[in-house]
C-alpha cells in the first residue's frame, strides 16, 4: 500500500501527468486515457483517505497520551491540588491569592474528618487560640457552649465587667448571629475566632434569643483577662470554689483558693463545675494530684492501644467534698468529676454531664501554623470511657431558681447548691 502511494505521488507531480489529467478526451476517442484517469482518481482518493486515517490515529495517540499524563497528575494529590489551583487562577471570575487557596485546602482536610475538635490553624489563628487557652484574649467576655442537638451557641457564663455584661447579655441567652453570621452554621471554635473575638476597641453586633424574643446588641470588644477560679466561704465553714475552665493557670489559682479557704477554717468544700466546658488535661490532672491519694486519676488510649496513665502521689487533702455538674460540664471537667467519683472522694450532684471523652493534641508547625487533632480516648480510673454518654450524678437534681422574678442570683436561690450544702451537713 505504501509503495503504491509513493509511486502515484511521483507520477501525479510530473508535468506530463498534469497534462493528461487536464486534457482528458471522451471515452470513445481515448479509452486508455479514461482508464488512466480512473486509476489516478482512485489512487488520489486512497491517498486522501490515508491522510485522514493517519491524522485520526495520530490525534487518538496524542489524546491517549494526554489522558494518561492527566490521570497521573490527578492520581498525585499535590499534582491535583496544583491543577485545581491552575483552573481557579485561569477561569474563576475573581482573583484569589494562592495562600488563601492553600489555607482553604488545609482547613478542608480537617473538615473531612467530621470531628468538630480537630482543626487547622494559620499562624494568626494559632496565636489567637493560644491566647485563649492561656486565659488572655480580646473578645466579648462570655463563656459559650454549642448545643449538641440544635447547634445553637448558648451563653454559659458572663464575665464580670466584660463587654457582654455591660451590654446586658445573660447566662442562658442564645447567640443567634454575630455581624449577620448565624452561629448554627459554624463550629464553635470557628464562630468564636472569626466573629466574636477581635481587636480591642472594635465592635460586633450580636442578636440574642432570650425566651423566644430576639434582641440586637452592639458590643465593643475588650481584652478579657479570665480568672478561672472564684471562691468564697459559705455558712458552717463550707468552702465554695467555682472553676469556669481549665487554662494554663487554673491549677495555681485553685491551690491559692483552697489554701485561703483552709486558712479561714474551711471544713468541707463544694466544687462548682457547672458550665465548665473543659480545657487543658494536664491542668485538671494537676488539681486531682493535689487533692486525691495515690493512684491513677485517668488514662488515655490511642488507636494503636498505647496507654498513658496520669497519676496522683500519696499527698492529698482529707475533706468532705461535693461536685456540682450539669449538661455543659465537659471534657477536662468530666475528667475531674470522674476521678472524684471513682476514688469515692466526694458526692456528685446535678444533671448528666456533656459526654466528651476524647483528648486533643496540638502540633505547631515550622511556619507558625498548627493543627489540633483528636488523638486519644480517655478513661476514668475505673476504666469507663464516658464519650457520648457523660457521667450520671450520685444525686440527680434539675436546676431551679428559687427566687422571684425580680431577684438576682444568690446562693439561697440555687436549689442544686442548696442540695450540696444539705449533703455536707449530714
Amino acid at each position: 500500500m505504501n509503495e503504491e502511494f509513493e509511486g502515484v505521488s511521483t507520477d501525479l507531480n510530473t508535468e506530463k501527468g498534469s497534462e493528461e489529467v487536464e486534457n482528458t478526451n471522451p471515452v470513445e476517442e481515448n479509452p486508455k486515457g479514461k482508464e488512466k484517469i480512473r486509476k489516478g482518481l482512485a489512487i488520489a482518493l486512497y491517498v486522501f483517505i490515508g491522510i485522514i486515517v493517519g491524522t485520526s490515529i495520530t490525534m487518538a495517540i496524542c489524546k491517549s497520551y494526554v489522558d494518561t499524563q492527566m490521570a497521573k497528575i490527578l492520581q498525585n494529590p499535590d499534582g491535583k491540588i496544583s491543577y485545581l489551583e491552575y483552573l481557579i487562577d485561569t477561569y474563576f471570575y475573581n482573583d484569589v491569592e494562592q495562600e488563601t487557596l492553600q489555607n482553604g485546602a488545609y482547613h478542608g482536610i480537617f473538615d473531612s474528618l467530621e470531628d468538630p475538635y480537630s482543626q487547622y490553624f494559620t499562624p494568626e489563628e494559632y496565636e489567637e487560640y493560644s491566647s485563649v487557652v492561656n486565659g488572655n484574649f480580646g473578645g466579648i467576655g462570655a463563656g459559650l457552649q454549642k448545643d449538641a442537638d440544635t447547634g445553637e451557641v448558648v451563653v454559659t457564663k458572663v464575665y464580670a465587667d466584660s463587654p457582654a455584661e455591660k451590654g446586658g447579655v445573660k447566662e442562658g441567652d442564645i447567640i443567634v448571629s454575630a455581624d449577620g453570621h448565624k452561629g448554627v452554621n459554624y463550629s464553635l471554635e470557628d464562630y468564636v475566632s472569626k466573629y466574636l473575638r477581635g481587636d480591642e476597641g472594635t465592635e460586633v453586633t450580636i442578636v440574642i434569643d432570650r425566651d423566644g424574643e430576639e434582641i440586637e446588641i452592639t458590643l465593643v470588644r475588650d481584652i478579657i483577662e479570665v480568672e478561672t477560679v472564684s471562691y468564697k466561704m459559705l455558712n458552717d465553714n463550707i468552702g465554695y470554689i467555682q472553676i469556669s475552665q481549665f487554662t494554663g493557670s487554673t491549677d495555681k489559682e485553685f491551690e491559692k483558693a483552697f489554701e485561703d479557704l483552709q486558712a479561714q477554717g474551711m471544713t468541707s468544700v463544694i466544687y462548682d463545675l457547672r458550665n465548665n466546658g473543659g480545657g487543658i488535661v494536664d491542668t485538671a490532672t494537676n488539681i486531682l494530684d493535689y487533692l486525691l491519694p495515690k493512684g491513677t486519676v485517668m488514662y488515655t488510649m490511642d488507636k494503636a492501644g498505647n496507654r498513658r496513665d496520669y497519676n496522683s502521689d500519696a499527698s492529698h487533702k482529707e475533706i468532705p467534698t461535693v461536685v456540682l455538674v450539669n449538661g455543659n460540664t465537659a471534657s477536662s471537667a468530666e475528667i475531674f468529676t470522674g476521678a472524684i467519683r471513682d476514688f469515692k472522694y466526694g458526692t456528685i450532684i446535678g444533671t448528666q454531664t456533656y459526654g466528651k471523652g476524647i483528648v486533643q493534641t496540638s502540633f505547631k508547625l515550622q511556619d507558625g501554623s498548627a493543627i489540633k487533632l483528636t488523638t486519644n480516648k480517655y478513661y476514668t480510673p475505673s476504666g469507663e470511657c464516658i464519650h457520648g454518654q457523660g457521667i450520671t450524678p450520685d444525686v440527680v437534681i434539675e436546676y431551679e431558681f428559687l427566687g422571684g422574678e425580680d431577684d438576682e442570683y444568690a446562693v439561697e436561690f440555687d436549689n442544686q447548691l442548696q442540695k450540696a450544702i444539705e449533703v455536707l451537713r449530714q
